[in-house]
């Protein structure tokens, strides 16, 4: 079945650069981001494992932890790991699953089921749908995917202010607006009568009776 937001993540045992895990009991009740790559020893994603071990301390301020996912051993991303630490400064900070029988690439509809039961042999090319960035709730459920092609790198940036809208959303019945971010004036939701917006939102500005904006909430 097709994963979509709102599906509980699926659960799974993995072997990872930092021992075994199971997934939901690593997760705890913070959040998550689950981000694949194709193939190790491949050049946007040495890119992108370097900036996101950069980045590692903005995700932790959040209460987000972070883990990668390639299909081949884990020997193989401890060797990376050099290289990666090489180009960017800073070798990978976090997990990173070695899914060499490809269950975890399948179980999140990354491969098909026929897709074969090892890595062994795959190209980055045919692995090219392992590309995908996933964030989760601290209720397990799916809040975000985001499939990239192989030749364009992710803008961890852009992660970092859903995640922002999403933690502030989750705790204010607010919604924000295109481009948004941290401390700019959010939407109202229309759930939020002008009665009671008027008592948690006082000041708030009407643009049209359905778009309604306030200044951030704390």
């Amino acid at each position: 079945m097709t994963l979509k937001i709102g599906d509980i993540a699926p659960d799974f045992h993995a072997d990872t650069t930092e021992g075994p895990v199971n997934f939901h009991e690593w997760l705890g009740d913070g959040w998550g981001l689950l981000f694949s790559h194709p193939k190790d020893f491949t050049p946007v994603c040495t890119t992108e494992l370097g900036r996101l071990a950069i980045m590692k301390p903005e995700f932790d301020k959040r209460n987000v932890k972070l883990m990668g996912l390639s299909v081949d051993p884990v020997e193989n991303h401890a060797k990376w790991s050099d290289d990666i630490a090489d180009v960017s400064g800073v070798a990978p900070n976090y997990p990173m699953i070695g899914d060499t029988e490809l269950k975890v690439a399948k179980l999140y509809n990354m491969l098909p089921a026929d897709a074969g039961e090892t890595s062994e042999g795959r190209t980055a090319a045919n692995n090219a749908t392992v590309r995908t960035v996933y964030v989760i709730g601290p209720d397990k459920t799916i809040k975000l995917m985001l499939i990239y092609p192989m030749t364009t790198g992710r803008n961890f940036d852009e992660i970092l202010r859903v995640i922002d809208s999403m933690q502030l959303t989750a705790r204010h019945k607010v919604a924000t607006p295109a481009n948004w971010k941290q401390g700019e004036d959010v939407i109202i939701t229309p759930a939020v009568s002008n009665e009671e917006a008027a008592e948690k939102f006082p000041g708030f500005t009407t643009i049209k009776p359905y778009l309604r904006t306030t200044s951030q909430p704390d």
